[in-house]
């Protein structure tokens, strides 16, 4: 990209919309929570920025170290943080990392489009680490910068920052070390952070992100540089699959909004569609989404009348035949982006829908004209999607639309009284025994308590008749109330959801945690929503009750918290540990595992969608030995209850 007048980045660029505020106190506003997503999220708040410099055409390399003290450092070759006065009488670098909203991304001469609109990325992460150094390399010179806790430690002079030497290059580099005293956990999660790397590559074709981790006996360095862009994305995510034909791309531009798409269609009865807006994953979706789903089916039915393989009295094909089989990712770049939420996980620009949708519009139909073998393809997954979709309404008809409140199909279902689903939730318990407790034990106005006995059926290996036939899987079906995928005769509405919460209740063991883990499959194959929008909790029961001779009573969650409690606890106790659930009475069970006010619950999230789909294919799938690699490879990892 040229660079000209109108494009300069420099001290004028920053602006700001107001001070720095204590995001020590409320982390999760601003990185969604305090967990290894959080601590990974950090990385990811300063790469988009060197990312932004990429799209505004002045970085071509990003690096991004796992150092061996525990730090992370990002180091690109763009222009480099404006280290000028600012109008507000300090270095706009200062400001940039010690103010929530100040940045270049509001200033549309420095960055047409960017992933980094609020302006809060870089303080953000100064905030929420032990230390933070800044090295920037601009005008020939270089500079530097540090930080302890948000707060500078290194005097300005004149209100600029000191130059340490001078070069030839041009970039900016960060290191910083995570807040122990914030985060749970300090260490970054290794595969979640390529995983997002080889995306943020796929992405930008253009573009080289060099990766390493010092922390092991060996140093891993990984390139990642995709030339072929989403295609090769598109490829990578089916490279185990039957491909029914070749990636298809198109790329188009309306209203300032681009818009990049690439879609192939695969021998399975899955749909995996991925948006992107300013290269940040919109795991929710969102507007660009809907504009692509609603006109490719159009087009699709369209095209089936057409030729003749929709007869007049046939009724259209739905969105999800036409999507059955379908691999995508769509990916726009917007001037001005709205998103619900500093993390990014919907988009919710109109103007997006009616761009994608025009665009994919022109551009498939265009291919599709010259192109009759690959339609004909496609429109047979359509066909046959359907033609199953019909034959299992009809045999499951009965199964999924029964009366509104006879939905307890086994009569193990305690349900609550109240019928203000934001206030309700159901928990599904493992085991009669446990089951009866927790019936006994619950708030009847608000809680309802579903028992399944043993281990429900793996739906990834299971066929669709099989898993609807499941007596356990109908009964939480019924019990939700929302439905089932799309096209089984009574298509998933979160809308009609019962519950707020539903919460999963199994044994602090391995069994228990199967069982957790065939549920979790459940959810995310054929209810996503569920946990996409935040719905699906796991219940932590203690692990110990410690009894001192003298003093109160303490539930303990785990080895690390028994370890505390020694360390603190002078006197004897006396330690009593908790195999399962069905071990607790009632008011133990109230008191630990029910109880709104101290109970402990995990809230499920997926952050990568195309590493939560592998990852369940691979440990719940058919397939042996990629999944004996895995275990292998994380055995060190393990918790083991022995």
């Amino acid at each position: 990209m040229a660079k000209t007048d109108t494009n300069t980045y420099d001290a004028s660029s920053i602006t700001v919309l107001e001070g720095l505020e204590a995001v020590r106190v409320r982390p999760g506003m601003y990185i969604g929570s305090v967990s290894t997503k959080g601590l990974n999220h950090l990385i990811y708040e300063i790469m988009d920025n060197a990312v932004d410099e990429h799209l505004a055409g002045y970085c071509t390399t990003i690096r991004v170290t796992l150092e061996a003290d525990g730090s992370a450092t990002v180091s690109d070759n763009g222009r480099g943080i404006p280290v000028g006065m600012h109008e507000k009488g300090i270095s706009a670098e200062r400001l940039v990392f010690t103010t929530l909203h100040a940045g270049g991304k509001f200033d549309n001469d420095a960055y047409k489009t960017s992933g980094g609109l609020h302006g809060v990325g870089s303080s953000v992460v100064n905030a929420l680490s032990t230390y933070l150094h800044v090295t920037v390399k601009t005008g020939g010179q270089i500079y530097e910068d540090h930080y302890e806790r948000g707060i500078p430690t290194l005097e300005l002079k004149d209100g600029l920052l000191p130059v340490v030497g001078k070069t030839r290059e041009s970039g900016t580099t960060i290191n910083f070390l995570p807040d122990d005293t914030i985060f749970d956990k300090t260490r970054f999660k290794e595969d979640d952070v390529k995983s997002r790397l080889h995306e943020t590559a796929y992405l930008n074709p253009a573009l080289t992100i060099i990766y390493e981790d010092k922390r092991g006996s060996e140093v891993e360095h990984i390139e990642y540089h995709e030339p072929e862009g989403i295609v090769g994305f598109i490829k990578d995510i089916n490279k185990s699959r039957e491909a029914i034909h070749d990636v298809i791309y198109f790329k188009g531009e309306t209203e300032g909004i681009t818009v990049e798409c690439a879609f192939q269609y695969v021998n399975e009865f899955h749909e995996n569609v991925l948006g992107f807006c300013n290269n940040i994953y919109n795991a929710e979706g969102g507007t660009h989404l809907t504009g692509f789903k609603t006109m490719f089916t159009n087009v699709i039915n369209t095209y089936a009348r057409g030729l003749n393989i929709l007869k007049e009295k046939d009724v259209n094909f739905t969105g999800a035949d036409v999507r059955n089989g379908m691999t995508a990712v769509v990916s726009i770049k917007h001037p001005d982006p709205r998103f619900e939420g500093q993390t990014k996980t919907k988009l919710d620009n109109q103007d997006a829908a009616k761009v994608v949708s025009k665009v994919t519009g022109d551009e498939i139909v265009r291919f599709f004209d010259r192109n009759l073998d690959t339609l004909k393809s496609i429109i047979g997954c359509a066909e046959k999607a359907a033609k199953i979709r019909k034959t299992e309404e009809k045999a499951k008809t009965n199964l999924l639309t029964k009366q509104k409140f006879s939905f307890d199909s086994n009569g193990k279902l305690a349900n609550c009284e109240s019928k203000d689903a934001s206030k309700c939730e159901i928990f599904i318990v493992e085991g009669d025994s446990a089951g009866g407790s927790a019936k006994t034990a619950r708030n009847r106005m608000y809680q309802a308590i579903l028992p399944i006995r043993g281990k429900i059926l793996n739906v990834e290996k299971a066929s669709i008749d099989k898993v609807l036939a499941n007596a356990e899987i109908k009964t939480m079906i019924n019990a939700f109330g929302c439905g089932f995928s799309e096209g089984f005769g009574n298509d998933f509405d979160i809308t009609r959801l019962r519950y707020d919460k539903i919460i999963i209740m199994a044994d602090a063991d391995v069994d228990g945690a199967h069982i957790s883990t065939l549920l979790l499959t459940l959810f995310y194959r054929f209810m996503p929503e569920l946990i996409y929008e935040g719905h699906v909790y796991i219940a932590m029961p203690p692990l110990y009750k410690a009894m001192p001779s003298k003093g109160a009573e303490e539930y303990l969650y785990d080895d690390k918290a028994l370890e505390k409690y020694r360390k603190r606890h002078k006197g004897p106790f006396t330690l009593q540990r908790y195999k399962g659930l069905g071990e607790m009475d009632a008011d133990q069970l109230w008191e630990t595992t029910l109880d709104p006010e101290k109970r402990l619950l995990k809230q499920v999230e997926i952050e990568d969608a195309r590493m939560a789909s592998e990852v369940t294919e691979m440990l719940m799938g058919t397939e042996v030995p990629p999944r004996k690699a895995f275990i292998y490879k994380n055995a060190q990892e393990a918790e083991l209850d022995v």
